[in-house]
């Protein structure tokens, strides 16, 4: 959406500079009519200014498409934060219970107040650098946590820890 607000911002701008050269043309065009400038001259500056307002109804209408973009696009991101908050709201005993759960394998696992911190956030999806600025500890600290989670946990990886968690909330019940 950042693209497209900016897209309009450019357009915009563009019009009004447009706008003005036209307005520009257009006075030098009267002060040479009263002045006597010959025609060819006239003609000339005319069809600049013509060149100029073709532009800017050309502009205009990207700027109308522009516009409607992010006007679209800002309903699209009403209607995701509806469905987020729907989520949220009928799931929150589900999610708090999940939490519980993860929160008790971390015990069973004996990791630490920073490991558990550090494996909340991969299973958020987190980047390494992401967990070192919220944690406000280095890059290093955070590789040597996982690293610990992984050991302590016996997984090979996030994809794996994430899995431990995950994979039968998404596996389907086989028919006996």
């Amino acid at each position: 959406m950042t693209n497209d607000v900016s897209r309009k911002r450019t357009i915009g701008l563009a019009i009004g500079l447009l706008i003005l050269m036209a307005a520009l043309i257009g006075w030098d065009l009267w002060t040479d009519y009263r002045a006597g400038t010959t025609a060819r001259h006239i003609a000339v500056e005319f069809a600049v200014l013509l060149l100029a307002a073709a532009g800017v109804a050309i502009l205009w209408r990207e700027f109308q498409v522009a516009r409607e973009t992010v006007a679209e696009l800002q309903i699209d991101v009403e209607t995701a934060r509806q469905e987020v908050t729907r989520w949220r709201h009928e799931t929150k005993a589900t999610i708090s219970e999940l939490r519980a759960a993860i929160d008790r394998q971390f015990n069973r696992w004996t990791l630490s107040s920073a490991e558990r911190d550090v494996a909340m956030c991969l299973l958020r999806g987190l980047s390494h650098k992401e967990v070192a600025s919220r944690r406000e500890t280095s890059e290093r600290t955070v590789r040597e946590q996982a690293r610990a989670v992984y050991q302590k946990s016996g997984v090979g990886g996030r994809s794996e820890l994430a899995a431990f968690f995950l994979a039968d909330l998404t596996t389907t019940e086989e028919k006996g």
